[in-house]
């Protein structure tokens, strides 16, 4: 199965600290096991546009589409054989400490 790790700014996290941030060593286990398909940090809030089609014309504003998407700081592709492989990998991230991950399952289409 595939899924979508979004992962977020939490303000209710604890602090983050670079010395206990070991995404390396999660990306290197991921990366060995062959869960982790892509994945990258995404660009600042105030990079951020958002894209809407009303009423036949085109809206492009300044900033996230949210408060929610606001707090996306990246992502990951994961391709694990259930929910519980997702949950486990994701719970390793560091991000899942000083932050919060949301895992979202692929949802093809028939």
């Amino acid at each position: 199965m595939r899924f979508m790790m979004f992962v977020a700014n939490d303000p209710d996290a604890e602090p983050y600290s670079a010395d206990e941030d070991n995404i390396a060593e999660w990306g290197a286990e991921v990366g060995a096991r062959g869960v982790w398909v892509d994945g990258s940090r995404l660009r600042p809030i105030e990079d951020a546009t958002t894209v809407r089609m009303r009423d036949g014309e085109r809206v492009v504003t300044e900033g996230p589409a949210n408060a929610e998407t606001a707090q996306i700081a990246g992502f990951d592709i994961l391709e694990c054989t259930d929910l519980a492989e997702a949950i486990e990998v994701a719970s390793k991230h560091p991000m899942a400490r000083f932050g919060r991950i949301e895992l979202r399952a692929y949802w093809p289409f028939e």
